[in-house]
């Protein structure tokens, strides 16, 4: 297969790239290695990839609309996995702008790409922040997503209803992938495994918000790269028993699916960062202060209809995780 993926200087981009590229596929690889977080790990995830034969890298923004144009034009891939977005809950609310510019005019370009080249499958990333003010768990694709709390959150919860009117107008396939605190080795610079391990290490304190109270399904990288490309081998399809009287928000008369993918075994944010002190050998100090705007104070995945369609669950338990974290970790930052 021929498939685009952007984002493949970030965390799930490039490994999925390499994924791909182990199994035989070409990827075209898109990214424009901004600088929302360390450019240089980002262009040590590309050496990782950017010399094999079956890989073509190209620097792009999303926004740049003659150039997303042209870049479908050239490679025709058959498949596309859009993964390049502004990411963060608590920057976009400093950086608002920046989220539509990416989030939404980028995906849009996206969408076009795919409807004018005849595109087979457009899988995308959405995420766990879409389910905001809900308080029933576990998470559910069948639960209605209407309350968000981050313009990030809104801006995935857009990329979901702009995928379906592509869906239902073109027959586009398309199929969203709400992710769930992803975490591992070559993972982001701003999440919490990232920012523990260098304070734990350097001997400073943690700020832990909500008092430590948080519940977080965190989801190890290789388990959310399976169900991306499980999911990417599985075409949207259209649910036949779908009812504008009883509508299902997880399917529709179009091709259009959505899916959680998480571990489905939510942990205390204390019981992660004790694994954390456990693996590195040190303890460290938390500052417990309350909860951040656009936090929510649980996530946890009901992935029962990733298992019904494509037969597959995250299975990597967090002391699995955290080991193959830490190992990666002091490998790439040596003391």
């Amino acid at each position: 297969m021929k498939v685009l993926v952007t984002g493949t200087a970030g965390f799930i981009g490039n490994q999925l790239a390499l994924r791909l590229l182990e199994r035989g596929d070409e990827v075209i690889g898109v990214d424009n290695l901004n600088d929302y977080y360390d450019v240089s790990l980002k262009i040590d995830r590309l050496a990782r990839i950017k010399d094999h034969a079956n890989y073509t890298d190209v620097r792009l923004d999303l926004a740049n609309r003659a150039g997303i144009e042209a870049l479908f034009k050239q490679h025709q891939p058959q498949k596309v996995v859009n993964l390049a977005a502004q990411a963060g809950v608590r920057y976009s609310i400093q950086n608002p702008h920046a989220y539509i510019d990416s989030n939404i005019v980028g995906f849009m370009n996206i969408l076009e790409g795919c409807r004018y080249n005849q595109v087979e499958h457009l899988v995308y990333a959405s995420s766990s922040s879409v389910y905001g003010a809900n308080e029933s768990m576990p998470f559910s694709v069948h639960d209605n997503v209407d309350h968000p709390l981050s313009l990030y959150a809104a801006s995935k919860k857009a990329n979901e209803l702009m995928a379906h009117t592509y869906s239902s107008l073109y027959q586009l396939p398309t199929t969203g992938l709400r992710f769930f605190t992803v975490y591992g080795p070559w993972g982001r610079p701003d999440m919490a495994p990232f920012l523990f391990a260098k304070a734990i290490l350097a001997g400073k304190s943690i700020d832990v918000f909500n008092y430590g109270n948080h519940r977080r399904d965190f989801t190890f990288i290789d388990d959310i790269v399976e169900g991306v490309i499980r999911t990417l081998d599985h075409t949207a399809q259209a649910n036949p028993d779908w009812s504008g009287l009883n509508p299902d928000p997880a399917t529709s008369k179009a091709p259009w699916r959505i899916y959680n993918i998480g571990n489905q075994q939510p942990v205390e944010l204390m019981s992660f960062i004790e694994t954390l002190e456990r693996f590195l050998g040190k303890s460290v100090e938390k500052n417990l202060l309350p909860m951040q705007p656009g936090d929510v104070p649980d996530t946890y995945a009901d992935v029962e209809a990733l298992i019904s369609d494509v037969g597959y669950k995250p299975n990597t338990s967090i002391e699995q995780g955290i080991e193959q974290f830490v190992k990666w970790y002091l490998e790439y930052y040596p003391l």
